[in-house]
């Protein structure tokens, strides 16, 4: 395969990436208005440094994406189309809101793990690197809501 194809089908991988992020901003921020009952405080203060990391992520993986030669998805229809997470459905309890992030976060990890494949088979180590750090912080992530579930 040549350079120029693996630089292609890292773009897709860095896309739908940025795609998910732009979705989970907005689920995270409406996680954070509408989390009610014992939990608010800690969960309302947790979402907002949630959907803020989002946007880090969102824009650091673009500005990659740009770097490589790629065009990051900027709308938020391209964005729904492309992404792999959904919104949020609205009505979800305070651990339902936590076990979607969860799920949301774990799928990431899952389609990072891709994304660092494709980044090393294109010898992009500067984005396998920026894969491999979001998946470890992920990760933490992952484990830390688990334990506020007490699983």
């Amino acid at each position: 395969m040549t350079v120029t194809k693996q630089i292609e089908q890292l773009s897709v991988v860095l896309n739908r990436q940025v795609a998910n992020w732009t979705v989970l901003y907005t689920k995270l921020h409406h996680f954070h208005w509408y989390v009610k009952g014992s939990e608010f405080f800690t969960l309302h203060a947790k979402f907002e440094t949630l959907y803020t990391e989002a946007a880090a992520r969102m824009d650091e993986i673009a500005e990659r994406l740009l770097a490589i030669g790629g065009s990051p998805v900027s709308t938020l229809k391209e964005s729904l189309s492309l992404a792999t997470v959904g919104e949020a459905a609205g009505g979800e309890s305070a651990a339902q809101m936590v076990e979607a992030v969860i799920a949301d976060y774990t799928k990431l990890v899952q389609e990072l793990a891709a994304g660092i494949d494709s980044a090393q088979a294109a010898g992009d180590e500067a984005t396998a690197d920026l894969l491999i750090g979001q998946t470890a912080d992920l990760q933490k992530t992952i484990w830390m809501l688990n334990a506020f579930l007490g699983k």
